[in-house]
């Protein structure tokens, strides 16, 4: 089969596409011809680190929508033919490639009104903000949250989410993309290189602070992001924990959350594994019910994925981008 390769730790720059052997459906598996496939910053930042568990040439791609092509021993409910996107596990090989492996149990069915492109730019960003929001922070009507990099994929879902769920949306976005957040709900943008978001958020606030922050920028601002957090606060943090001996305070109580929505598949906790699934079966009807958008910026072909991943390592990036197959 075609696929975009990785023949080694770091050189994800310099992938082209080659050939490789066509995987096979194991026990509990599926063997899906990949559609289209998303990109995430977590391609580029495993690949350059490597894992220990990878073979080079290696294929990178943990989102894919596609066409079920093969069925596994053991695999009830499903059958080629379906329409299925999936997000999937980073220590095996991925979907930038014409077919791809995953486990039946963590799939989700796309229903026809929506196309494998807007499929494929939801899980790792859509399924991660869905986490954040209703598994960790509870997120209530009425609530405020300050969500950072309102633009980018984990941001623009989290806010579209929160804005639904009824909360007053505070979020952080270079100037030029102002616009872009309030169309996908946001109340308060912030200039992240102009203001200071905490001063803002605080004077957003009246001096409370927010209830809840979504934290996708790093440890230094998950961090700095404690100082805007309400009483009794929660911060969630995916790229980064912030530094906690700042936050033990009897006089300001604060709550944590780790976000880690891919390691699911490295525990042998099948219920949370199969929540993939679920949180997949909720976003995909809300996109299909037009309630939320699949933020679809960009589609490129398969040899644009070095330099389009490029772009997402420089934070150059709005919205989703996703690689056409067929």
């Amino acid at each position: 089969m075609k696929a975009l390769l990785l023949e080694g730790k770091g050189l994800w720059e310099e992938m082209k596409i080659g050939e490789a052997e066509k995987p096979k459906p194991q026990k509990g598996e599926i063997l899906v011809s990949v559609h289209a496939a998303g990109l995430n910053p977590v391609d580029y930042k495993t690949a350059t680190g490597g894992n220990p568990n990878w073979l080079y040439p290696h294929i990178l791609g943990l989102d894919a929508a596609g066409i079920i092509e093969e069925i596994g021993e053991g695999v009830q409910g499903w059958k080629p033919g379906d329409k299925v996107v999936y997000h999937s596990d980073l220590t095996k090989k991925g979907n930038f490639a014409e077919y791809a492996v995953t486990t039946a149990h963590t799939v989700s069915r796309i229903p026809d009104s929506i196309t494998f492109e807007e499929a494929a730019a939801l899980p790792c960003a859509g399924y991660t903000a869905y986490q954040s929001l209703f598994r960790k922070l509870h997120i209530q009507k009425g609530q405020t949250i300050l969500i950072h990099a309102g633009a980018g994929g984990v941001g623009g879902f989290a806010v579209q989410l929160a804005k639904l769920a009824g909360l007053t949306v505070i979020t952080t976005a270079s100037s030029q993309n102002h616009e872009y957040v309030r169309s996908l709900g946001a109340d308060y943008p912030i200039d992240y290189k102009k203001d200071d978001f905490v001063e803002k958020t605080l004077e957003i606030t009246g001096g409370i602070g927010v209830h809840s922050v979504l934290d996708t920028v790093g440890r230094d601002n998950a961090t700095k992001s404690m100082k805007g957090l309400a009483f009794n606060g929660q911060l969630a943090f995916i790229a980064g924990q912030p530094d906690f001996s700042q936050a033990v305070s009897f006089a300001h109580p604060l709550s944590f959350h780790m976000v880690a929505l891919g390691s699911a598949h490295q525990s042998n906790n099948l219920a949370e594994q199969t929540d993939l699934s679920v949180m997949g079966d909720e976003m995909l009807k809300l996109i299909q019910e037009k309630k939320i958008s699949p933020l679809l910026e960009e589609v490129i072909a398969l040899e644009e994925v070095p330099s389009a991943l490029k772009r997402l390592s420089e934070r150059a990036v709005k919205g989703k981008i996703v690689a056409k197959l067929i």
